[in-house]
């Protein structure tokens, strides 16, 4: 079938290969920014370009900031006692989402040298407890007890994000792993 816009295929394409974005959605974008919208389209490729430019990650954390040190880092009113450690910096607005924590953060995204050195680094600055808020995952449990391990001189608590039953799921659509972690970390009612 021969398209009738090879720039328009090339734009639904892109957009298709974009996280949770499927065909469909990606050619209803496309014809959004191109024919009901197009000064958001304008408006959408300045943002990219200059976030592509200017956005960086923070030189403490990890975390997304268009400066050397993130406003989370830079905000001395957070417990600076309290370090949780995440995958991504996605995690991180997440979890600011959530509005439960008012800590510091450090990016976990790859196991090597000048990260675990980063970490440590963090740690030694006072903090009391290091906070784990990884996906549950056997990779996950193993890269914490090698934090654990490397992080044991000092003296800090370890402690790793709860996990179990979502608020208004029912049981048959639980994972048997969520429901078995849910029962083993149980609280007093």
């Amino acid at each position: 079938m021969k398209k009738s816009s090879v720039k328009f295929a090339e734009l639904v394409d892109l957009f298709a290969e974009l996280p949770t974005v499927g065909r469909k959605s990606a050619f209803k974008i496309a014809y959004h920014l191109l024919f009901e919208d197009n000064f958001k389209a304008v408006k959408l490729s300045h943002l990219i370009e200059e976030a592509v430019r200017e956005v960086r990650k923070c030189d403490v954390c990890g975390n997304i900031t268009e400066d050397e040190i993130c406003y989370i880092c830079a905000d001395e009113e957070r417990d600076a006692r309290r370090l949780c450690v995440v995958a991504s910096a996605k995690d991180i607005f997440s979890l600011e989402l959530s509005g439960g924590y008012n800590g510091k953060y450090f990016v976990f995204e790859e196991l090597k040298a000048t990260t675990v050195e980063k970490l440590e680094e963090c740690v030694k600055d006072g903090v009391e407890e290091v906070i784990f808020a990884f996906t549950p995952s056997v990779e996950s449990d193993g890269l914490i007890v090698y934090l654990e391990d490397r992080l044991s001189s000092y003296s800090v608590s370890f402690t790793k994000i709860a996990h179990g039953v979502p608020t208004g799921v029912s049981f048959e659509n639980i994972d048997t792993v969520s429901l078995a972690r849910a029962i083993e970390s149980r609280v007093k009612a």
